[in-house]
């Protein structure tokens, strides 16, 4: 038991304190409890370490430092503590995102040294759900992505990627990296899309993050040339009815606040908002 106020890396044996930080905040922390549930703390197999901080002994404060930096239930003095270990280790991350208000805290402690980011995105809605829509009809054509197309919906993915972030997840490794996530949320059964009779990926949305609390949707995209013709809607009622079905009691989701088409969408499907996320991208 530690005595004082420090942070530290947590190990294998911190998995419960951990955990019962992350359920403070179910619908916040859905991403990254659902990768600690599975890898645990092994920092090879959660993709980073987890940095803890304790006050009197007692661990208060997380962060994952991974391919992101999220900061969870994170106090201002813990940032500062999560600031200064991220300014020494240096750069690691492709972003930074978590809740906007203790994200930003974070990034006004980090930009001297980190920056400046490709793009900060300082408002993302976090919008949840836990029923199904009333005068929305899921489309009956979304359904599971079978383990035999994983190479039909990739295409449908590195375009909505590259769209959403800016750059391409096929560089740096070749996109083996994210080819594997991909397979795995299929492999899971929490990858759903629409397909024409070409075979074409028209609307597609993954289950990224699933605990017994909540889950959430992310990877959300229509094919340009189907956009403004209704598909969004019904096709997230179905993702929907898929979630709250078998994975979770309630469902969230983010957004940029710029993108006012999908959050009419979200709307119109019953998400509100509830919260808000911060992104910053190198």
């Amino acid at each position: 038991m530690l005595t004082q106020t420090t942070s530290r890396v947590l190990e294998p044996s911190d998995l419960d304190a951990a955990l019962a930080v992350l359920d403070r905040e179910p619908l916040v922390n859905a991403f990254v409890t659902s990768r600690v549930q599975v890898a645990g703390l092994d920092p090879w197999r959660l993709g980073g370490e987890m940095w803890g901080w304790y006050e009197d002994g007692m661990l208060t404060s997380l962060c994952y430092a991974g391919a992101n930096l999220v900061p969870i239930c994170a106090t201002p003095r813990a940032i500062r503590a999560f600031a200064d270990r991220a300014r020494r280790a240096g750069r690691r991350c492709s972003s930074i995102v978590g809740p906007a208000e203790t994200t930003a805290r974070l990034w006004r402690l980090l930009e001297p040294s980190w920056g400046p980011a490709r793009e900060v995105r300082p408002h993302q809605p976090l919008m949840v759900t836990d029923e199904m829509p009333a005068g929305i009809t899921p489309d009956p054509y979304v359904r599971r992505v079978r383990k035999d197309e994983v190479s039909a919906i990739m295409p449908a993915c590195v375009a909505m990627f590259t769209e959403e972030v800016g750059v391409s997840p096929m560089a740096g490794d070749g996109g083996l990296l994210y080819q594997a996530r991909v397979a795995e949320l299929v492999g899971a059964g929490r990858s759903f899309a629409r397909f024409d009779a070409d075979g074409k990926v028209v609307f597609k949305a993954e289950i990224g993050a699933a605990t017994h609390q909540a889950c959430q949707i992310q990877g959300v995209w229509v094919a340009p040339e189907h956009r403004g013709t209704g598909l969004a809607a019904p096709g997230m009622a179905a993702v929907l009815r898929y979630a709250l079905a078998g994975v979770a009691p309630v469902v969230s989701l983010y957004v940029n606040d710029y993108n006012t088409p999908a959050r009419r969408a979200y709307q119109r499907v019953g998400f509100t908002e509830v919260g808000a996320f911060m992104s910053v991208l190198f």
